[in-house]
């Protein structure tokens, strides 16, 4: 059975009752003889119940108006405007006096959306996830959306499990950041620097083809010919793109990469240790090469404290080059020459397109949106002839 509400806007407060005041305080009166009724005779008797929270009912019950009409005037609708000033003023002093919260669900009942999205991660990291999401969070702050972190750690099963989770809790859409979306959701998807083609999905990636050419390049007109270069771990989506590109710009140039020059990460993570040790691996082959390649900056940096180790200098023993330029790359001594990825363009550009896809469901967009990257040159890199071999 419905109950309809009838609204009758007229300043004759005395012809509709709910715009009456001559009996709300009784009305009040009535709810704390109540409310005192129920508490216990004395504090050595059992404790209280916790307080009730108050709800609309209770507060249109106090003032003797409809729950419609309170409604109206606590969520500012625009038909709040025809009622009395007077009764407007009542029911905010009322929501004052008894602390009423409205419930989310209630406030988004006449809404389509929950004004949320859900952001699946591999895993937090103080360089690349924090920029990424600076970028993020700055548009949906504009936009006054909010979201939801889930942290997956390259696990498909969470992946699966995260996003049918934040689709029950009203997310409308998934960013994923170095994730894959390897599974079924009805909500749109984007991702940043993930490469897998499927519909509803659209991937925010770097161009690894134009970011290995100005990498090798650089290197190239420093006159290095024997580069050793760092493969990511298998556990990052961007590996084996990079690592392709890398190694056929290479092969362009006339650098051929060998084995011994060649280290893969064992790890994934974001600290200067997951480069450490595949770079005391690298030394044990060899140490006939001029610059390095790496993976990332963390692991550059990583790359660069065991060189140090070693007894050899950078730049003059051996140039370094990393790829993301994070925070911290040009305060290192030396400061980082390495591949800018704008990571906050990206997380700006991602988050853009993913409410963009939410306000335009039958909208078709292109499955990837490939970003530029830049050289940024500081003094981790050196002609090879000034190296002191």
């Amino acid at each position: 059975m419905c109950e309809a509400h009838i609204l009758v806007y007229s300043n004759d407060r005395d012809s509709h009752p709910e715009y009456a005041t001559r009996d709300h305080d009784d009305v009040g009166r009535a709810l704390v003889e109540r409310s005192m009724r129920t508490k216990p005779p004395s504090d050595s008797g059992p404790p209280a119940a916790p307080k009730k929270r108050t709800s609309l009912k209770d507060l249109a019950t106090y003032l003797g108006l409809s729950q419609t009409t309170v409604s109206f005037v606590l969520n500012n609708a625009p038909l709040a405007k025809n009622l009395a000033p007077e009764t407007r003023s009542r029911v905010q002093e009322a929501a004052r006096k008894f602390n009423y919260r409205p419930s989310y669900f209630a406030l988004n009942l006449h809404k389509t959306g929950s004004d949320s999205i859900g952001v699946l991660v591999p895993e937090h990291s103080e360089g690349y996830f924090t920029i990424v999401m600076e970028g993020v969070e700055r548009y949906l702050l504009q936009k006054h959306f909010l979201y939801f972190t889930a942290c997956h750690y390259h696990k498909p099963k969470l992946i699966k499990e995260y996003s049918e989770l934040l689709l029950n809790r009203g997310a409308e859409g998934l960013l994923l950041l170095n994730t894959n979306a390897d599974f079924d959701t009805p909500l749109p998807v984007v991702t940043i620097s993930g490469h897998l083609e499927k519909d509803g999905v659209t991937n925010v990636i770097l161009d690894h083809r134009a970011a290995a050419r100005q990498a090798i390049r650089h290197l190239y007109d420093l006159g290095h010919r024997k580069i050793a270069f760092m493969k990511g771990p298998a556990s990052n989506i961007d590996t084996g793109f990079r690592w392709d590109a890398m190694m056929q710009v290479a092969r362009e140039f006339g650098v051929q990469p060998t084995p011994e020059r060649t280290v893969q990460l064992t790890s994934g993570g974001w600290t200067p240790l997951v480069g450490y040790d595949p770079a005391r691996r690298l030394l044990d082959a060899t140490r006939d090469f001029t610059a390095l390649v790496a993976f990332n900056d963390t692991t550059a940096i990583g790359a660069m404290r065991v060189l140090h180790e070693a007894g050899m200098n950078v730049p003059s023993d051996v140039s370094v080059i990393g790829f993301d330029d994070i925070a911290s790359a040009q305060f290192h001594v030396p400061s980082l020459t390495t591949i800018r990825q704008p990571l906050g363009r990206m997380g700006k550009l991602a988050a853009s397109i993913l409410l963009d896809r939410i306000a335009n469901p039958t909208r078709q967009y292109a499955p990837n949106i490939p970003v530029k990257p830049t050289l940024i040159v500081r003094e981790s890199t050196t002609p090879v002839a000034k190296a002191s071999r």
